[in-house]
């Protein structure tokens, strides 16, 4: 297990690979675990991170640090810590939304991004990820039982409950939507058809934003993509990882001819 401290308190991350680096940030349930496949699948041309936020796994837990503000703060230290300047982030849930607050503070940090299961404005988070009866029980109503889903229900126990309502409580004084509308950063937006949590954009207002912003729907996914279609969602990753960052990530598409190589 590899920590750092940041004002006094411990962060715990984990690290793959050697190259370019890729930050992976989880969401509300679970923790930096469930990203392990991707981490991988990435880490074959990149160096890949994948952090515990303030409240989940094993960084510390101290409810003056769960709002949206310190998680982005969260991701700034880790980043001066490590030596790290521009950098490629991934973020789900909870971690798409200090990936997008943090792009919009420090824009010159960061070479392109993905979000996934991102809310831009809270109508858009279910009432029942906003108050949930525990961490575990997410987990039931967002997860199939089987051997993919076992790293998120591992870490998911280890969660501070509040670290999840504080966070969203945040997102009530805000809206992304504005934000994106002149967001000048390569950023792919994915979203699970089905995801019960989140209720995604419009394709029309996602298209609406500039040429920089680009979605992608998994027909076949619920609020975990990465697991639900995980060898379609690492080919997109790669994919979006490897284009050409002056390029409109629009050119990016689950195209069939590989979409039938990774059935």
């Amino acid at each position: 297990m590899s920590a750092i401290i940041i004002d006094d308190k411990m962060l715990h991350y984990e690290v793959l690979g050697r190259g370019r680096p890729v930050i992976f940030l989880h969401g509300w349930v679970g923790s930096w675990r469930y990203w392990v496949p991707a981490m991988q699948a990435a880490a074959m041309s990149f160096r890949a991170y994948a952090l515990d936020l303030w409240g989940f796994g094993d960084s510390s837990k101290e409810i003056t640090s769960y709002s949206l503000e310190k998680q982005t703060a969260l991701v700034q230290n880790f980043l001066d810590e490590m030596g790290i300047g521009k950098v490629a982030l991934i973020g789900h849930g909870l971690g798409a939304l200090v990936s997008t607050l943090f792009a919009r503070k420090y824009p010159a940090m960061v070479d392109r991004l993905m979000v996934i299961s991102i809310p831009f404005e809270v109508k858009a988070v279910s009432s029942r990820l906003r108050n949930p009866a525990s961490p575990a029980d997410l987990v039931d109503w967002l997860l199939a039982k089987d051997p993919l889903t076992d790293p998120v229900r591992l870490d998911a126990s280890k969660a501070d409950p509040q670290a999840i309502t504080v966070s969203l409580n945040s997102l009530d004084a805000m809206s992304l939507l504005p934000f994106m509308d002149s967001f000048s950063t390569p950023c792919l937006v994915v979203h699970g058809q089905t995801d019960p949590a989140i209720e995604m954009t419009d394709y029309e207002r996602i298209m609406a934003m500039p040429e920089t912003v680009h979605q992608v729907i998994f027909e076949e996914s619920g609020h975990f993509p990465m697991l639900d279609e995980s060898a379609k969602f690492h080919r997109l990753m790669a994919d979006f990882l490897a284009f050409d960052s002056d390029e409109s990530p629009r050119q990016l598409q689950l195209k069939e001819e590989w979409k039938r190589r990774v059935r």
